[in-house]
């Protein structure tokens, strides 16, 4: 051995860590949620149209209703695919799914369609998990579970179906698929609930065992 370090002689350096460039503020995954929160409130009109009960803009509604749950399929695979997180991301697409499904409910139970205790429900665990999530999200980030991504499937088919001027056995059967979706919001409701004070715990324990 020389002693004398690699570089100086003419060994070969290690290559510098690559750098991960921050997302851009406009990429496709924000586009994506914009898009779905200016789907509200002309989802909004379109469903109120006509006082509400015409078929034909009843149609239109749920097309603008469809393709806010696509969007909203996609913009959270494309920015964890992609490396397109961002903070508007963080905080604007749990904004957007919410606004389109609250106006939805609210629409549907002004014009009693819904009774007004399912939007309650819905609307009650949905704002309540996302503030929850905020309050611990410095311990850790409480993962959509499977429950969860049935939970929204469910109400995404239950409310679009309401959405749409159904009439027969299919206008019965959406009150049932309503029913699987009320009782899969509050059954994951409770299990992030007890996620979240299992992670306070641990953050708790974990900062008094540091001091």
């Amino acid at each position: 051995m020389t002693g004398v370090p690699a570089s100086a002689a003419g060994g070969h350096r290690r290559p510098a860590a690559a750098t991960v460039r921050p997302a851009r503020l406009w990429n496709i995954a924000n586009i994506l949620t914009m898009v779905r929160l200016l789907l509200v409130p002309g989802f909004v009109l379109l469903m109120l149209h006509n006082g509400g009960y015409d078929p034909a803009w009843r149609s239109f509604a749920w097309a603008a209703f469809a393709i806010a749950m696509i969007t909203d399929l996609f913009d959270g695979h494309l920015a964890r695919r992609y490396n397109l997180v961002t903070d508007f991301g963080k905080i604007a697409d749990p904004i957007a799914d919410k606004a389109i499904m609250g106006a939805a409910l609210i629409c549907l139970s002004a014009l009693s369609d819904l009774p007004w205790w399912v939007t309650g429900v819905i609307l009650f665990r949905e704002i309540g998990i996302t503030l929850m999530r905020f309050w611990v999200i410095r311990l850790g980030v409480i993962p959509a579970s499977r429950g969860g991504k049935m939970k929204t499937l469910a109400q995404g088919t239950a409310v679009g179906m309401y959405i749409l001027a159904l009439t027969g056995p299919l206008a019965s059967l959406r009150f049932w698929v309503m029913a699987v979706a009320v009782v899969l919001t509050v059954v994951t409701g409770l299990d992030y609930v007890r996620q979240a004070i299992v992670l306070r715990r641990a953050g708790r324990t974990t900062e008094e065992a540091a001091q």
